[in-house]
């Protein structure tokens, strides 16, 4: 066993039924926890440095288009490598995600997403109980009892302050929509936004701002740990959506991010730079295709090169005094 006692004992507790959600499937009511909860549980017993995840496959098995609407449907299998004193435990979890809306570029990268998600926490469900195993149980989740909290310790003088049995406040926690939205970076940004004291009067919707100039934007990769810049404009996205098909050269087009440029997070894509346009053809087969890098160097075709140039151009129009 190369788990401390401290993560043992952490393994062996019953799941916080605060956390467990329900929701209707086929005429049955289903528990479950939510992505972030299970990774804020990994995060919490193994160490942020004490383990890690990798997508070991993925593979679309439906994709459809019916009147505005697109649907994808994606599969992904998911290892966890935990280092616990020197041993490393693997676990993997198969998973599937589906996506629909009417943008067929977002759609493949929701399914694909719910389905890394999903796998996610099928594997770290094999460690125990708080990342879900209790709910395959007998009990329910209405029967989960909500762990005490642990007692501080106490200086010379104090008296332990003791709350209700019955006590139920919730604590705060990112939206439940993890995968498609940002919560937590959404605050920041409110923050900074404060922090800037913008007077009432200020119109900030008429006149265009850079996405790397606008007001309380936190760049990330200017802190100690430095993570890579999602930029996200709309603007260049029609631009990208303007160009025929790199493969074929037909018109109109998807803007296509490319998902090698940057390392994968969950619920993040690229930033909007690394977009290049495809037609729904060859958008279609290469969401199919599985290994992206592959397919491009197939067709001989540098797509980071023709992003980065597509990307000028768009601030040059946008910005030319820049």
């Amino acid at each position: 066993m190369g788990f401390s006692p401290r993560q043992t004992i952490a393994l062996k507790r019953n799941l916080d039924r605060r956390y467990v959600r329900t929701r209707e499937a086929n005429g049955r009511e289903l528990s479950y926890i939510e992505g972030w909860y299970a990774i804020s549980e990994a995060n919490r017993i193994f160490g942020f440095d004490g383990w890690s995840r990798e997508t070991i496959e993925s593979k679309s098995v439906l994709t459809r288009e019916n009147r505005g609407t697109s649907l994808a449907v994606y599969i992904a299998r998911v290892r966890i490598t935990v280092q616990a004193a020197g041993t490393t435990v693997i676990r993997e979890g198969h998973g599937t995600g589906q996506g629909h809306g009417p943008s067929p570029g977002e759609v493949p990268d929701i399914a694909l997403k719910a389905a890394e998600t999903d796998a996610t926490k099928r594997a770290l469900a094999t460690f125990g109980k708080p990342f879900g195993l209790a709910l395959y149980g007998s009990k329910t989740a209405s029967r989960l009892k909500t762990p005490a909290p642990e007692p501080r310790p106490l200086h010379q003088g104090q008296h332990q302050a003791t709350l209700p049995p019955d006590d139920t406040t919730p604590i705060p926690r990112p939206s439940r929509y993890y995968g498609r939205r940002q919560d937590l970076v959404t605050r920041d940004r409110a923050q900074g936004r404060r922090q800037m004291a913008l007077p009432p009067s200020t119109d900030t919707s008429i006149v265009p701002v850079s996405p790397d100039q606008q007001p309380g934007r936190i760049d990330k990769s200017a802190l100690t740990i430095a993570e890579p810049r999602r930029l996200r404009d709309k603007a260049h996205l029609r631009f990208v959506a303007s160009h025929p098909c790199l493969v074929c050269g037909r018109q109109s087009s998807d803007p296509h991010q490319l998902r090698f440029a940057q390392p994968r997070a969950l619920g993040l894509k690229v930033s909007d730079e690394f977009t290049v346009p495809l037609c729904r053809d060859h958008h279609r087969k290469l969401h199919q295709a599985g290994n992206e890098v592959a397919w491009w160097h197939d067709l001989s075709i540098k797509p980071l090169v023709i992003a980065k140039a597509l990307w000028d151009e768009s601030r040059m129009k946008a910005y030319p005094s820049r």
